[in-house]
């Protein structure tokens, strides 16, 4: 049974979207960005997915430095290559054409020793949307705390 571990969540897409499908892929990186994972040092907040040359990538997504990676340490906010199926890879790139879909990367997790992300195939939200889930979650967190006591 492998041992999973969360790095980051990017709390921002599920408020900014609705996620239709999610899909696990590996993720190249470098050691020193490994070991700056370990100390939970990323940021998934304005970070996405696209298809370019039948790879998927993600960008903006932010990895610390790693404090004693010296010259080994990339940029921060580096392309990052995603490792999916080429199926896979066909399957999203024909999703992401259609209008209104995007790839989020939703969050970054450890599964046994590789570092894996989650990603989702998401529609963008209205504003109305965001106020109505957002009413919804307060009444779901007000019944929680009413039958707490009982």
């Amino acid at each position: 049974m492998e041992k999973i571990v969360t790095i980051t969540t990017n709390k921002k897409a599920y408020h900014d979207y609705f996620v239709d499908a999610t899909y696990e892929c590996g993720i190249v990186l470098v050691g020193s960005e490994v070991k700056s994972l370990r100390n939970s040092e990323a940021n998934l907040r304005d970070s996405y997915a696209y298809i370019k040359n039948n790879e998927c990538y993600m960008a903006g997504c932010y990895i610390a430095p790693y404090e004693k990676g010296s010259y080994f340490n990339k940029d921060p906010r580096r392309d990052r290559k995603l490792l999916l199926h080429k199926s896979e890879i066909k399957r999203l790139f024909a999703k992401v054409t259609q209008k209104g879909f995007t790839l989020v990367p939703l969050k970054l997790y450890f599964s046994g020793s590789l570092v894996k992300v989650e990603l989702g195939l998401c529609r963008g939200k209205k504003t109305y949307d965001k106020r109505d889930s957002l009413k919804l979650k307060e009444v779901e967190r007000n019944i929680e705390r009413e039958t707490k006591d009982y």
